[in-house]
């Protein structure tokens, strides 16, 4: 094969290695939004939710983050995770949302625990390396097998959510549960403090391709894909020890150039031909792209595995680009609108209206969130939405009658009490919207259920 197509490839291949590892890094030493630079196997915490411009939120997000990266290279860790309430020994109050997602090195989704998958117990997760076979504490709630020595773990808390209504009390539960989410040692060992270092004297153009031999050697994928990459020995991908790229021959180094833009672009390309619905974008299937890796919370069946494993790949790059450590959608999809159901940007100089013919099909609580388009973060507007009947930024929409509910998009607040009531301020410039919907219904995932069009009225 030519080498500038098989860099393509190696790019396509390697980009959500190199993603999320380079985030894992900075993670690590300059932190990320509202969470602050945190060392391995500790908890950063979060007081408020993330804006989208932060590198791992790419649609918006109204929950409350609590994010761990293990390093597992010593020997497994115990994960306490406490009751919903905050309180240990005792299971709390179901309605608020809660899950800690498990994401491996190469972006696979492979566990799940919290609200949909495994309850609101307290307890102890054991999380243990590639290839363990040591002895399983008493008392443990279960075994969290990693298919890398560093895995990512990602806390989502809904703040507004509970029996009473949301607001300063959901935020009270939020900060209990996430003093007592703890990391423990359970074997004496040692635990990396840093990422393995790609040679420093690498030119930049060949950075990425340095970045994934090095890690790539250090994180193996699954006994599939390592047959699958086994095609990259003529780019030096295999190579151990002292970096080929530090002094490489100027056709290869011409190749790798060419194959990162050609790859880049395939990635770009694949992302932007989401099929776009009366104006929204929704991929619930867009992380279906782990077929080896099956843990707790997760569903082994054909319906959420791409059937194609090449063509997986691709799948998990353009995941890593613009959702990266996002969740399967039988944990929660999201919904983005750009435009109108006439194809115009969103612009707060006109007026919109979305009718919901009832509430969607969505077990843990829905949102509708608007979003600064033009600065790509949060814009700072209220919200409006449900969660299984209930306040959400202490807010209830009003629902017709006849089970819908109308919600105008504008600057102005209506001057109807009923309008004023299901109003989602707009912006003076560009903006998008987001429908957040979480263990959504099977209409969702197949795609019967209508999403509500965005009906331009000025």
């Amino acid at each position: 094969m030519e080498l500038v197509a098989l860099a393509a490839e190696a790019y396509v291949y390697g980009y959500p290695l190199v993603r999320d590892l380079s985030v894992v890094e900075g993670a690590m030493y300059t932190g990320y939004g509202p969470l602050p630079p945190t060392p391995f196997n500790h908890f950063a915490h979060a007081d408020r939710p993330v804006p989208p411009d932060t590198p791992f939120v790419s649609v918006g997000d109204d929950t409350v983050r609590s994010v761990a990266h293990l390093d597992l290279s010593g020997g497994p860790v115990l994960l306490h995770v406490p009751g919903q309430d905050g309180q240990d020994g005792q299971d709390g109050p179901d309605s608020a949302y809660r899950v800690l997602q498990f994401v491996d090195a190469w972006t696979d989704n492979f566990a799940y625990v919290g609200h949909r998958p495994a309850g609101t117990r307290a307890g102890d997760w054991l999380v243990v390396p590639p290839g363990w076979a040591g002895r399983v504490p008493d008392g443990v709630l279960g075994v969290i097998d990693a298919p890398t020595s560093v895995v990512t773990v990602v806390g989502r808390s809904d703040c507004d959510g509970g029996d009473d209504g949301g607001g300063s009390d959901g935020a009270e539960r939020v900060r209990a549960f996430q003093e007592q989410l703890t990391v423990t040692y359970v074997e004496p060992g040692t635990h990396r403090t840093g990422l393995p270092a790609p040679d420093p004297d690498v030119p930049e153009p060949l950075r990425f391709f340095e970045q994934l031999r090095v890690w790539m050697a250090d994180f193996p994928p699954s006994a599939p894909d390592r047959a699958y990459q086994d095609r990259f020995q003529p780019l030096g991908l295999l190579e151990e020890g002292a970096s080929p790229y530090v002094r490489a021959d100027p056709v290869l180094v011409r190749a790798l150039t060419e194959g990162a833009a050609r790859g880049g672009a395939r990635v770009e390309e694949a992302d932007r031909a989401a099929a776009v619905r009366a104006g929204w974008v929704m991929q619930p299937h867009l992380f279906d792209y782990n077929l080896d890796h099956y843990g707790v919370g997760t569903i082994d069946s054909p319906e959420w595995r791409i059937a194609d494993r090449e063509a997986s790949y691709l799948t998990r790059a353009v995941a890593a680009r613009s959702a990266l450590w996002g969740v399967h959608g039988y944990e929660a999809v999201y919904a983005r609108a750009l435009c109108d159901a006439g194809g115009g940007r969103l612009n707060g100089v006109h007026s919109y209206v979305l009718r919901f013919e009832g509430r969607p099909p969505a077990e843990a609580g829905w949102s509708l969130t608007g979003y600064d388009g033009a600065a790509y973060g949060t814009a700072g507007y209220d919200v409006a939405g449900s969660r299984i009947g209930e306040s959400l930024a202490g807010r209830v929409p009003a629902y017709a009658e006849d089970g819908s509910l109308t919600v105008r998009v504008q600057r102005e607040r209506p001057d109807d009490p009923v309008a004023a009531v299901n109003w989602l301020p707009a912006p003076d410039g560009d903006f998008r919207l987001v429908l957040r919907l979480c263990a959504p219904g099977a209409g969702i995932l197949d795609g019967t259920y209508g999403l509500p069009a965005v009906e331009r009225v000025r």
